[in-house]
């Protein structure tokens, strides 16, 4: 081999070998890259796994946290109400709960299965657990329960104050009668929890009417008595106060008409506090002590849907009835429509000819499932009373009470509204006022009253501004009026401008006049007053006029009367209030007073003061930027 041939065989391993050096070094740099690759990928795929971790156990806590709420009720506190079958049934025929009781009831087999009834131990606890076996019955989702009132959601229908009238004007006064006590013992609730009351929660005719007056009892056969007063007005010298009052004759309890009642008890939610379904219970275990062999109480509940928990019983079967309301609980939302049409149908299937069929709704007014709307329920109600059920309502609770609503079905359903805050209110209304509760004497009653010009300028009606009518309603029997019980009173109070005092803005007419009689200038009547009343069967009104002497005749009735009146004026804040003073309240009511055999008149007394006080702190100008040295 030459050296040419020599020194290109060199050469090309020389070649040969750079390119296996530059490709072993491209080899380590490729590696070196897929290394820093690699656990560049690990790097993110260990930040990607920690994100979904972290948001993990985030979703975790969550979850248990929801669980553990969740776990705090077990199936066993569920409160269980009876769930009526979708089409209608007899009442023999319903599947009905069975509480054992202290004394053996017989039952028949087929229709009835046995529940335990919680001990009394038990039923102290807020968290019962009870075990029940129900046949066609549903448990309510304690999820529906409603949650506990953080705000005041209370509703009150608006109360335009009734104004002064001119006679020439307006002649007559219309109205229905109104024995409702409701807003006097709502008041009081406020009162004694220290603030005033809203001004909607005040109707005077409530407060005047929760007494009882002197008044005497009816003669010749009549349902009630009527009776009237004349006096000066308080709180506006020179002003007159006249004092209409009828009295209810009182029937003996055993002479009462046979009952068929049926209990419309709100077993929802919203019903757990202590003033609601506890004192309902003790309340209607008040009047399942009056019950005679003859009454017949069946209970209707409602919460997320309604049951028949007892059907129609006697009332001689008092363990029965007692047990049905121990054996309460609540829970649920709140379907009030559907539980006022299962009571009605259960009140039509036991319905009593010429006896007191009723419907006692228990609640706090917050409807909220179902059909619950005030004009589908009010249609509902008014027809049920046409043929013969009549409705009564009976409030509960604070923070979410609907006083509207319930006022506006209570008068549909010719029944009285009663709001029950104590469990003595709860004895005044079902055990004192037993026969006035439940035993209407006269429906559909109406006042007029036609004024004479020459001995009356104008006139004011205190309160009933939810009660007044047309002049023609007065005659018209188809117009739907208020309800008298037995032994009931209604008293109404007109202030009185005289004729020769000062009018309150009277206007003359352009192109008219009108003429007073010579026979009204000659006349010593201050007014005409005309009553109109059915009897309860009847449909036909009868008639009943009475002349008022302008002789002014004082009487210790008017005086309290006209205490009441002036005190719901304050807390109104009146713009007719004139004079008005809780001082001169109270004077007028200590000197009035009388026997007070229940104290209700006392009580009456020491809310006067109560308010006063409430009123002087809320006038008390408050300081800006007060400090210890400032305060002497």
């Amino acid at each position: 081999m030459g050296k040419r041939e020599l020194f290109q065989t060199s050469s090309c391993q020389r070649y040969k070998f750079r390119e296996i050096r530059e490709e072993e070094m491209n080899t380590t740099k490729e590696l070196a890259m897929n290394t820093l690759l690699a656990e560049l990928e690990r790097k993110i795929l260990r930040c990607y796994n920690f994100y979904w971790l972290t948001v993990c156990l985030l979703l975790a806590v969550v979850v248990l946290a929801g669980c553990g709420a969740k776990q705090s009720i077990t199936a066993e506190e569920k409160p269980v109400i009876p769930i009526m079958p979708s089409s209608p049934v007899k009442a023999e025929e319903q599947p009905v709960i069975s509480i054992n009781t202290p004394s053996p009831v017989m039952a028949d087999e087929k229709s009835v299965m046995p529940v335990m009834a919680p001990s009394p131990a038990k039923k102290a606890s807020k968290k019962m657990k009870t075990t029940r076996q129900v046949l066609l019955y549903e448990t309510l989702p304690v999820g529906q329960s409603a949650p506990a009132a953080d705000f005041n959601t209370e509703n009150y229908d608006r109360v335009n104050e009734n104004g002064f009238l001119d006679v020439i004007k307006n002649p007559l006064s219309t109205f229905s009668i109104d024995v409702d006590t409701a807003s006097y013992a709502n008041v009081r609730r406020f009162i004694n929890n220290g603030t005033l009351p809203p001004l909607d929660a005040v109707r005077s005719e409530e407060l005047i009417n929760y007494f009882t007056y002197d008044y005497p009892q009816p003669a010749n056969g009549a349902p009630f008595s009527f009776t009237t007063e004349l006096s000066g007005a308080p709180w506006k010298p020179g002003n007159k106060l006249l004092l209409v009052g009828l009295q209810g004759v009182r029937i003996p309890v055993a002479e009462l008409s046979s009952a068929n009642l049926v209990f419309l008890i709100d077993v929802s939610g919203s019903m757990e506090d202590e003033n609601k379904l506890p004192l309902l219970i003790k309340s209607f275990k008040l009047l399942v002590g009056q019950l005679r062999q003859q009454d017949r109480v069946a209970i209707v509940v409602y919460a997320g849907q309604a049951g028949l928990v007892l059907p129609s019983t006697s009332g001689m079967e008092k363990h029965k009835i007692l047990a049905a309301l121990d054996s309460l609980q609540a829970g649920g939302s709140t379907a009030g429509g559907e539980g006022i049409q299962l009571a009605y149908r259960v009140a039509r299937e036991n319905f009593i000819k010429h006896g007191n069929n009723r419907v006692i709704l228990a609640t706090d007014g917050d409807f909220n499932v179902g059909a619950s709307s005030d004009a589908e329920m009010e249609r509902l109600i008014e027809k049920e009373r046409k043929a013969g059920v009549f409705l009564s309502v009976l409030g509960y609770g604070m923070g979410n009470y609907k006083d509207s609503k319930m006022q506006k079905l209570a008068d549909r359903g010719n029944g009285n509204y009663a709001y029950i805050d104590t469990l003595l209110e709860a004895k005044k209304v079902l055990l004192t006022q037993f026969g006035g509760t439940l035993m209407t004497i006269a429906k559909d009653v109406k006042m007029q009253v036609e004024f004479n010009p020459s001995k009356v300028k104008s006139y004011r009606l205190i309160g009933y501004e939810k009660r007044l009518l047309k002049a023609e309603d007065f005659a018209d029997d188809k117009k739907d009026a208020g309800e008298l019980g037995s032994g009931h009173t209604v008293t109404a109070l007109y202030e009185i401008v005289p004729a020769d005092g000062a009018s309150a803005g009277s206007q003359d007419l352009t192109y008219q006049t009108t003429q007073v009689k010579e026979s009204a200038l000659a006349s010593a009547e201050l007014a005409t007053i005309r009553f109109r009343y059915k009897k309860p069967q009847e449909d036909v009104s009868s008639e009943i006029v009475r002349k008022i002497s302008a002789v002014s005749k004082p009487g210790r009735n008017i005086d309290f009367a006209s205490a009441v009146a002036e005190w719901g004026m304050l807390l109104r804040n009146s713009e007719h209030k004139g004079s008005a003073s809780y001082t001169q309240v109270l004077k007028i009511a200590r000197k009035a007073k009388g026997a007070d055999n229940e104290g209700y008149r006392a009580e009456f007394i020491r809310l006067v003061e109560m308010s006063k006080l409430l009123g002087e702190k809320l006038q008390t100008p408050i300081r800006q930027g007060v400090t210890g040295a400032d305060i002497d």
